[in-house]
């Protein structure tokens, strides 16, 4: 674990090694911001995370906008700290 817990922010964090990494990253003490596009699925793997004693802040937007995007970001960055 970090002495001083990162912030990190993973994008396409609902499957696959966007999971996989936001997962591991967690493991490690990072508190995880998690992004994409179906937020029941980012609920669950938020969930896993927090159940391993880490936190998570979920944001469902599309990558492909940007504003929506900048919005996520403010989101889990004010639920989290800085990223």
């Amino acid at each position: 674990m970090y002495d001083n817990p990162r912030c990190v922010l993973i994008t396409g964090a609902s499957s696959g090694i966007g999971a996989a990494l936001a997962r591991a990253l967690g493991r490690c003490g990072a508190r995880v911001g998690l992004m994409a596009r179906r937020e029941a699925a980012l609920q669950a793997v938020a969930a896993e995370i927090e159940a391993e004693g880490s936190e998570a802040a979920v944001a469902a937007c599309d990558v492909r906008d940007r504003e929506k995007v900048l919005a996520a970001i403010a989101s889990i960055e004010e639920a989290l700290g800085p990223v």
